[in-house]
């Protein structure tokens, strides 16, 4: 396994160095939605659910999707153009965006600078103001507006691809 470029540090800095406004949250470990709900009553905006998902041709996904929304693992690979998908090993999550189960976050792709992780954002996190993610650990949570992630985005040098996985359903 290979060291992440960034670390939850170097992540926050370059969220400033961008001059993004953030805001972040440290606490207990969350693993998974529906979890550290006192934590998310604290923070304003949508939170999230992160699938980090491999196709059978190879191809790694990354879809960040509103936490309650459903995502069809079963119909999805006709609608993203991808092989039958099924979650990435703990080691690919590693090498590919720099963090462990538990800490999946679309902000894992300042980690990914050659667009090996195809990125999908669902329509109702894109719809957001405000959202919510872990800065590549998940003992914290980093909100920044809908603008401002865009923007974050944008810097990678990534196109957005938004699904709206609840007309799906």
């Amino acid at each position: 396994m290979t060291d992440p470029l960034y670390t939850p540090e170097k992540l926050l800095e370059a969220l400033n160095d961008l001059g993004l406004k953030t805001s972040t949250l440290t606490h207990e470990a969350v693993f998974r939605v529906g979890e550290g709900d006192d934590i998310k009553s604290q923070l304003p905006g949508a939170h999230t659910k992160n699938l980090f998902l491999k196709d059978d041709k190879g191809q790694l996904w990354l879809i960040s999707a509103e936490q309650s929304t459903q995502i069809p693992l079963k119909t999805l690979p006709k609608v993203i153009g991808s092989g039958r998908l099924s979650f990435g090993s703990e080691e690919r999550l590693y090498d590919a965006l720099g963090v462990r189960p538990g800490s999946v976050t679309a902000l894992g792709l300042i980690n990914d600078p050659e667009h090996m992780v195809q990125f999908i954002l669902d329509k109702a996190l894109a719809d957001a103001e405000i959202v919510n993610f872990h800065p590549l650990t998940n003992t914290a949570t980093t909100s920044l507006s809908q603008a401002d992630f865009r923007a974050f985005i944008a810097s990678l040098g990534r196109e957005l691809v938004i699904v709206d996985f609840e007309a799906l359903v």
